[in-house]
């Protein structure tokens, strides 16, 4: 029953690409907000600094960020696993979810890693940090989908070490 239902818990395909990118931006925005922080007062997003207030800046700041990377990671893995299209569709579909995740997840975290960085207009850092999410979002996840497959590179190689095996 267990390995059943822990397959349901791992989002599948191009989800799990997904995933890590865009929990890639969620732990730039917390790693350099981490060390840069000094006063919970500092931090421009109400819901984090109240939860800095509450539980300290590092305590904080780890449950704010996960509660937050947890329902993202809740929807992609729902996703991934009701969301069937057909081919068609499916190619336009990921394309606009692509956009979503990268203007309001990706965008904003790198805008609020980059704040404590640099003195630049909200808007330019969002769309910076949009623009890098879907350079790397429509390259990887639609352009060259299987180029970087680890398991298949996996198997050549374990394929051609079992090939010059001596009899």
């Amino acid at each position: 029953m267990f390995p059943s239902l822990t397959k349901y818990l791992i989002p599948r395909g191009v989800w799990l690409k997904r995933t890590f990118l865009l929990f890639g931006f969620i732990f730039f925005d917390f790693l350099v907000t981490a060390f840069l922080c000094k006063t919970p007062y500092a931090e421009a997003n109400p819901y984090a600094r109240s939860f800095m207030q509450t539980y300290g800046i590092m305590q904080g700041l780890a449950l704010f960020d996960f509660l937050l990377a947890l329902t993202i990671y809740a929807i992609l893995v729902v996703d991934s696993h009701l969301i069937n299209y057909t081919g068609h569709y499916r190619t336009k579909t990921e394309i606009i979810v692509d956009i979503a995740f990268g203007w309001l997840i990706a965008g904003v975290h790198f805008n609020g890693a980059m704040s404590w960085l640099w003195d630049a207009p909200h808007l330019i850092r969002q769309t910076i940090g949009f623009a890098i999410y879907l350079a790397i979002a429509i390259t990887s996840f639609h352009l060259f989908p299987n180029r970087f497959t680890y398991p298949k590179v996996l198997l050549s190689s374990k394929r051609e070490a079992e090939s010059q095996k001596p009899l």
